[in-house]
């Protein structure tokens, strides 16, 4: 990922000096439980855990070998003397780097766990404060009934919950380590040894590997990070939406510090949603990637290395994208502009029309047969939207209404608090004002 959409703390745990780091770490943790076995004596074991990895020597290596791993095992060995024969005894390239990218994969996630909670924080704050504030709810792009903008956020908050689950989740399948020797039989290495390494950097042992821990672990990985950023995806295209000209009832943060100030080149006035863009651009990005999660799952028998390739370039960038994303959309949701009165201004656009479910309802309940109430109402709300004119008094007007409605029960249905009536009931059910 190019550095303008990368965070450090996510930079480092791709960085390939980290992944060294971390091979080293699985290195020395094997020659310690070769160790309790007593097969390195304590001599060496002492000046193996002094072992240093040597960047100038890998790239010398590696213009011989091409090889990483044997690259890296020589240059961790001319740090030491005769006890680097120790070093990747009993192992195969896999063994150190799947356990090395699990490490890499379950610390990302801890990261992005964190980037869900700092969103779901702002979420919360902000659907508490405007959850009796009315909105216009949409369906089809067009208007359907009044809601609240409040409950617009507490729906995303609780979206967010799931994708935290979902991590929480992933995060345990992926953690797991593997030093199965060439194929996965332990034939040249004890399974103390993958039990060891294993509890000594936080992982579990998979329960069966080959020479490669299985791809499903790492195709989900991919499919909760494209999921996550489906749903950052949806927040962004609302926002969008809502900031159009012709809608204007939310406004990203704009001029503020930190925050873009120039909208145009050539165009002083604009204030373009083009942080919600780039949110809606890098989940494409995410998406893509998790269809080659799921193309290298198969590999040719015990394996093969063309998911290799694919994983340096689809993890590290989606990993980095999404908390980029998820730190950009905390930003727009705890700074952006909310306007009621723009909320107001477009409920009352179409004269009352969003009334007619409720007159419908009434007349039902009054004993009309409903498709009877339904055409009724229909008629008398088309013509108000075509003449442009008031709908309470065009149905007002109408026999079936006067027959079965009075003016005072009219009336107290054209209320628009009582589209919000059950939010209360609803924030009690999530419990989200519990964790503000």
């Amino acid at each position: 990922m190019i550095p303008r959409y990368s965070r450090l703390a996510m930079s480092r745990i791709w960085s390939e000096d980290h992944q060294f780091d971390l091979w080293l770490k699985v290195e020395i943790a094997a020659c310690e439980a070769w160790s309790r076995l007593g097969v390195i004596n304590n001599d060496d074991i002492r000046k193996i855990r002094k072992a240093k990895f040597s960047r100038e020597e890998y790239d010398h290596q590696f213009e011989e070998t091409r090889h990483d791993l044997v690259s890296f095992t020589r240059a961790v060995a001319t740090t030491l003397g005769e006890e680097g024969r120790w070093i990747h005894h009993g192992l195969t390239s896999n063994d150190v780097k799947d356990t090395a990218l699990a490490m890499q994969m379950s610390d990302a996630t801890s990261l992005l766990i964190d980037g869900i909670d700092a969103l779901m924080s702002a979420l919360a704050k902000r659907a508490i404060e405007f959850k009796h504030t009315l909105c216009m709810g949409r369906s089809h792009g067009i208007h359907a009934e009044p809601m609240s903008f409040g409950l617009k956020l507490a729906l995303w908050w609780s979206e967010m919950r799931r994708n935290r689950d979902r991590a929480t989740a992933m995060k345990e399948r992926v953690s797991v380590g593997m030093l199965s020797g060439p194929v996965g039989t332990f034939a040249g290495i004890p399974i103390e040894i993958e039990q060891h390494v294993c509890a000594e950097l936080g992982l579990k042992p998979a329960e069966v590997s080959n020479q490669v821990i299985q791809r499903d672990r790492h195709a989900e990985y991919l499919q909760v990070l494209a999921l996550i950023a489906a749903t950052l995806d949806k927040m962004a295209t609302e926002i969008r939406s809502l900031q159009r000209t012709e809608i204007g009832e939310v406004e990203e943060p704009f001029g503020q510090p930190g925050y873009v100030s120039k909208g145009s080149s050539s165009m002083p006035h604009k204030r373009n949603p083009e942080l919600s863009e780039r949110i809606c651009g890098l989940a494409r990005v995410i998406r893509s990637n998790s269809i080659v999660g799921l193309e290298n799952v198969a590999l040719w028998h015990e394996r093969d290395i063309s998911h290799s390739s694919a994983e340096r370039v689809v993890l590290a960038d989606s990993s980095l994208a999404l908390d980029y994303s998820l730190d950009l959309m905390t930003g727009i949701i705890a700074n952006m502009t909310v306007k009621p009165d723009r909320m107001r201004r477009n409920m009352d656009l179409t004269h009352g029309l969003v009334f007619s479910p409720r007159v419908m309802l009434a007349l039902v309940e009054a004993g009309v047969e409903r498709g009877v109430a339904y055409d009724a109402v229909q008629g008398a709300a088309m013509k108000a939207l075509d003449d442009q004119t008031d709908f309470q008094a065009i149905i007002g007007a109408d026999e079936i209404v006067t027959t079965h409605l009075d003016d005072d029960t009219l009336t107290d249905l054209f209320d628009y608090n009582y589209f919000i009536e059950q939010v209360d009931p609803i924030f009690d059910r999530l419990g989200i004002e519990e964790v503000v």
